[in-house]
């Protein structure tokens, strides 16, 4: 497996198949808690027979799929399994499934006993490149991820074996994230979804270096962390207002920032950006939602400061701005994507 270290705290393995051991180098743990999606439950139950396999004691909680699973309630229920389990300090929370499972488990794991290891197997895309890599764990509470903390998984395990496996509506999720991070940082990363067959692992690879190598020189988010949040701050109102996938909904973000981009700097990415977007089957404009929902969305906004709200833009591809914007400018961008 190919590795991508974040500094000395964190390891990504990209390859395929589990490594052997699972766990990482001098985490021997005499019991893991495995939580994980019942799309994903084939999987992680492999994963557990492995672990028994390796003479590790292996447990398996099920949590709902999607953003359901990020509630208050289920981590109550999480936390009760983890007592009746007995899962102590120096055991491992291990999160199998799509970037809400990572976010799920990682929060758990970060706030169980003050803190026990965590290892994420993410099986979707989407959390491949950009959930399960960073440190950011989350429940939501009237906006997505309000409640959470920053904290580094010990390993994550990405088996593009099962990203090959995955259907056209989950790989059009992770295609967005994957993209984003070239128009951020890496036009190369743009260059690889105009082929008429796409390398996934050459998008992985990349992607998750692009993601790194951000997280690393700017890990709690106090600076230029934030250029990854490009099409997440007008993307997550509509996300809640619609009811639509993380993916699709950074899509449609990606369109607004990309028009406020191109009213303050001039930037000439629009077509291209459209173009690519809709080549591989994503939306460009918003489902019929109330503006002024979504507007009250954005209020609650983790970027939003006392000196206002600060959007990622784009001067150009791979040079990225974050910069406060006006409520004229945000009408600029809701009206690119159909919420005039």
């Amino acid at each position: 497996m190919e590795q991508v270290l974040i500094s000395d705290v964190s390891e990504i393995l990209i390859g395929r198949g589990l490594p052997v051991p699972i766990l990482p180098a001098g985490q021997s743990r005499s019991r893991v808690a495995v939580l994980a999606q019942p799309g994903s439950l084939s999987i992680a139950q492999g994963l557990v027979g492995s672990l028994l396999a390796e003479g590790t004691q292996a447990d398996l909680h099920l949590v709902p799929d999607g953003e359901v699973a990020k509630t208050l309630q289920v981590a109550g229920e999480a936390y009760q399994w983890l007592a009746d389990l007995g899962i102590g300090r120096h055991d491992t929370i291990v999160g199998v499934g799509g970037g809400a499972v990572t976010d799920f488990a990682g929060f758990i794991a970060a706030t169980w006993l003050r803190g026990v290891a965590a290892v994420y197997l993410p099986t979707t895309l989407l959390g491949a490149v950009d959930a399960a890599i960073g440190g950011k764990t989350g429940l939501n509470l009237s906006g997505k991820n309000l409640i959470g903390v920053f904290r580094h998984p010990s390993r994550v395990i990405i088996d593009l074996d099962e990203l090959d496996r995955l259907p056209d509506h989950l790989l059009r999720e992770g295609y967005a994230e994957a993209i984003k991070a070239g128009f951020i940082a890496d036009p190369a990363l743009i260059d690889l979804f105009d082929a008429d067959i796409i390398d996934l692992e050459q998008v992985v690879v990349r992607a998750v270096r692009v993601k790194a190598g951000v997280v690393e020189s700017d890990f709690y988010e106090s600076g230029r962390r934030g250029i990854l949040n490009y099409g997440h701050t007008i993307g997550h109102g509509i996300e809640v207002a619609a009811g639509i996938s993380h993916g699709e909904a950074v899509s449609i973000g990606m369109i607004a920032a990309g028009a406020i981009s191109e009213d303050r700097f001039g930037f000439n990415g629009m077509a291209r950006q459209r173009s690519l977007l809709e080549s591989l089957g994503l939306p460009v404009s918003s489902p019929s939602v109330d503006p002024e929902e979504v507007r009250h969305l954005i209020g609650f906004d983790k970027k939003r400061d006392a000196g206002g709200l600060r959007m990622a833009l784009l001067e150009d591809f791979g040079r990225p701005r974050l910069e406060y914007v006006s409520d004229d400018e945000l009408s600029v961008g809701l009206a690119a994507v159909g919420l005039a």
